[in-house]
C-alpha cells in the first residue's frame, strides 16, 4: 500500500480548492456556514430529542429495542454524537478517534478516492473532518445491520463527512445508513466514504437518503474489492431534495472480485438528481452489475452507468430503466460501455416511458381504483431484487419504499 504524506495531500488539495466536478451544477461553497457548535456525545439513544427521533426513524435508524442492531454510529452536524458496537469482532468508533487508535490507518484515508478529484473532497480534506469507521474483523459475521446515521440541523452548513469502511478477510459486513435533516433545513452536504473489501470478505452497504427539499448533496464514494471479495451498494432517495450528484465507483483488484450497485431514485417537482455507479473489472474473472431505477413526477433525473471491462474473462451488465408519472418531468439515460481486451462480456439495457393505460384499465377491471392500479404498477416497476441480503435489512428496504408511495400521489 503506497503511502502519500500529509503536506503532499494538503497541497494537492488546495489546488483543488475551485476546482469544478465533472458532473452537476458548480455549487459556491462561501454561502454556506462551516464552523458549527460542537454537539455533546449521548451514551444513551433515549436521549436523543423527541423532534429528531421520527426523522431518523425514517431513515431506518433504530432508536429503542423494537429492532435490533449489531451497532450503531450517529453524527449530528459536524459531530459524532454516539457511536457503539454489540459484536466484539464488529468495530465502530469516529473517523477521528479510530486514527488515534490505529497507527495504521491513516494508510487508507484517500486511496480509494483522490483527494483533489473536486472542490467537494478537498474542502473535506482541508477542514476537520469526521465520520464513521466500521470494520469487520477477519472472519467476523454480522446477520444484524450496522446501523449510521448522518444529520444535518443547522440550517445553512456545509455538513463535512469523511468514512472509512474495511472488511477484513473472509468476513461479512452489513451496513444501513441513513442521511437526513430537519424538515426545514437548507444547506449542504459533502460526504466522502472509502470501502476496502479484502481478500473473500462480502460486504452490503445501504444507504437511504432523506433529505428535506431545500439541502443540497454531493456524496464521493469508492471502493476497492480484492480477490473473491463482494460489494454491494444500495441506494435509495425517494423524498423531495433540491439537488444530488453523486458517480460512486468501484474497482475490482482481484481475480473474481465482484460489484452491483443498486439505485432506486424518485425525483418530485423541484428535485434535480444526478445520480451514476462506474465499476472498473480490473482483474480476470471479474464482475460487475449496476441496476437502476428511476421515477420523475415532475423532477430532473440523470442515471448514469459505467462499466468498464479491463481484463480477460470479465462479465458486466447495465440496467437503466424510468418511468415518468404525470405530464411532466425528466429522465435521461446515460449507459456506457468499454471493452480493451477481446475476452469481455459487456451488455447493457436502458429504457425511459410511462405507464401503460392498458394496464391500469387491466387492474381497474379486477377492481382496483385507477390510483390503486397506478401504485400496484409503481410498487412492481421499483422491485428490485437483492440477493445475499440479510432478512433484516431487506425488510428495511421494502418498508422505505413502502413509506415513499405516498409522496408519488
Amino acid at each position: 500500500m503506497s503511502e502519500v504524506s500529509h503536506r503532499e495531500r494538503e497541497q494537492r488539495a488546495r489546488a483543488a480548492r475551485e476546482k469544478r466536478a465533472a458532473f452537476g451544477p458548480d455549487l459556491d461553497l462561501g454561502k454556506y456556514e462551516h464552523a458549527v457548535e460542537e454537539q455533546g456525545y449521548l451514551a444513551d439513544l433515549s436521549a436523543v430529542p423527541a423532534d429528531e427521533r421520527q426523522t431518523l426513524l425514517d431513515t431506518g435508524i433504530v432508536l429503542d429495542g423494537t429492532r435490533q442492531r449489531s451497532a450503531t454510529f450517529i453524527l449530528k452536524d459536524q459531530s459524532p454524537i454516539h457511536f457503539s458496537t454489540k459484536q466484539e469482532d464488529v468495530e465502530v468508533l469516529s473517523l477521528s478517534q479510530a486514527l488515534k487508535t490505529h497507527d495504521w490507518l491513516d494508510q487508507y484515508l484517500w486511496r480509494a478516492i483522490e483527494v483533489d478529484a473536486d472542490k467537494y473532497t478537498a474542502h473535506v480534506a482541508l477542514e476537520h473532518t469526521d465520520g464513521y469507521f466500521i470494520r469487520s474483523l477477519p472472519g467476523a459475521r454480522t446477520t444484524l445491520p450496522v446501523q449510521a446515521c448522518l444529520y444535518l440541523g443547522h440550517k445553512k452548513l456545509a455538513q463535512r463527512v469523511h468514512n472509512v469502511i474495511i472488511a477484513e478477510e473472509n468476513s461479512e459486513l452489513h451496513i444501513i445508513t441513513g442521511c437526513s435533516s430537519h424538515p426545514m433545513s437548507t444547506g449542504l452536504h459533502l460526504g466522502v466514504s472509502e470501502f476496502y473489501v479484502k481478500k473473500g470478505a462480502r460486504l452490503s452497504f445501504t444507504m437511504i437518503h432523506n433529505w428535506a427539499p431545500g439541502v443540497e448533496v454531493r456524496p464521493r464514494s469508492a471502493a476497492i474489492i480484492e480477490e473473491n471479495g463482494v460489494f454491494m451498494s444500495n441506494y435509495l432517495a425517494l423524498k423531495p431534495v433540491h439537488a444530488i450528484q453523486m458517480y460512486p465507483s468501484a474497482r475490482c483488484v482481484g481475480p473474481n472480485a465482484r460489484a452491483r450497485f443498486n439505485s432506486v431514485l424518485v425525483a418530485l417537482q423541484g428535485s434535480r438528481i444526478d445520480s451514476g455507479s462506474r465499476i472498473l473489472l480490473d482483474s480476470p474473472g471479474s464482475k460487475g452489475e449496476i441496476i437502476s431505477r428511476t421515477i420523475s413526477n415532475g423532477g430532473e433525473i440523470i442515471a448514469r452507468g459505467d462499466i468498464q471491462g479491463n481484463a480477460v474473462d470479465v462479465k458486466g451488465h447495465l440496467e437503466c430503466r424510468g418511468l415518468i408519472l404525470g405530464e411532466s418531468g425528466m429522465i435521461r439515460a446515460i449507459p456506457e460501455l468499454t471493452g480493451r481486451l477481446a475476452r469481455v462480456d459487456l451488455s447493457h439495457e436502458a429504457a425511459v416511458g410511462k405507464i401503460a393505460e392498458e394496464e391500469v384499465e387491466y387492474l381497474m377491471s379486477r377492481g382496483l381504483t385507477r390510483d390503486q392500479a397506478t401504485a400496484m404498477i409503481v410498487r412492481g416497476f421499483l422491485k428490485v431484487d437483492i440477493e445475499g441480503l440479510p432478512p433484516e435489512l431487506d425488510k428495511e428496504i421494502q418498508k422505505a419504499m413502502e413509506e415513499s408511495e405516498g409522496e408519488l400521489f
